[in-house]
């Protein structure tokens, strides 16, 4: 169970972490707090220290409803990061959170390792040829729409059959294409309602049928903070039960906003198999 990440083997046998590194002004949580170059390289240090073996970068907010981003200005917000992040730290291993084949392109070019694709290939017809020509591991998200649009595209007839047959058909394009390494992510919060959320997450352990690495990411979503009535601020605790409950049912990699939390929680979850 690995993946090639720039020559070096990832065993995802053992969960591992992937750091959120928001470098947009609106994100839902941590948006426009890192504003300077050495507050993000802080960031990083922080998290690679804490365990994370992948560092996501994003500079398109994907939240409902979120600001529209030219791809000028994508490029021109993440490639000095990426470029800045691994001067620092040369060894680190760069996800970048992206829909886009020319960012794609332009970021593993600079160095980056892997790509994290919210819209599976369909909001650019050139990303999965992007993808397998660059020889990288790929993400692909399930979503319905676009970060403007999901939240009114909530209508399915089987909720996690419909995810699974989306799946089925990305996954064929992208092997026809030559693309080796593919980790997926049934999206959650992303064109589905709390509930549906839920009903994903109860019935996680169906996306192992898939035979492939399974990335979740719940991290002080609103599906934990409108159940518990609090905040994003509140919800860490939360998103420590919700990862637990992955783990156990077969996630590989948590996407996560607190490393250290996380590699303890993979830590104890370990444990019980051992």
């Amino acid at each position: 169970m690995t993946i090639n990440c720039k020559g070096q083997l990832i065993d995802l046998s053992s969960p591992k972490v992937m750091g959120i590194l928001n470098i947009t002004p609106d994100s839902f949580y941590d948006g426009g707090k890192h504003k300077n170059e050495k507050e993000i390289l802080k960031h990083v240090e922080k998290m690679l220290f804490e365990g994370a073996t992948f560092i996501d970068i994003g500079a398109y907010s994907s939240k409902p409803k979120a600001d529209f981003v030219t791809e000028d200005e994508e490029l021109s917000r993440i490639l000095p990061i990426v470029t800045s992040v691994l001067k620092e730290f040369p060894n680190a291993l760069l996800s970048i959170d992206t829909f886009r084949s020319q960012v794609a392109k332009q970021c593993i070019n600079n160095g980056a390792a892997l790509i994290n694709d919210i819209s599976a290939g369909k909001l650019d017809n050139n990303m999965l040829k992007t993808v397998a020509d660059l020889h990288i591991p790929y993400i692909m998200m399930h979503m319905k729409g676009t970060p403007q649009t999901m939240q009114q595209l909530t209508q399915y007839d089987n909720l996690v059959k419909d995810i699974l047959f989306y799946f089925s058909e990305r996954i064929v394009e992208a092997r026809q294409l030559g693309i080796v390494d593919i980790i997926v992510d049934p999206g959650f919060g992303f064109a589905k309602t709390l509930k549906q959320n839920y009903e994903l997450l109860n019935q996680l352990e169906l996306f192992n049928m898939l035979e492939l690495h399974l990335l979740v990411g719940v991290s002080r979503k609103s599906m934990i903070y409108k159940t518990l009535q609090n905040s994003a601020n509140d919800a860490l605790n939360g998103t420590t039960v919700l990862n637990t409950i992955a783990l156990q049912k077969g996630a590989n990699i948590l996407r996560v906003h607190d490393v250290k939390e996380t590699v303890e929680c993979i830590k104890l979850v370990q444990s019980l198999k051992a």
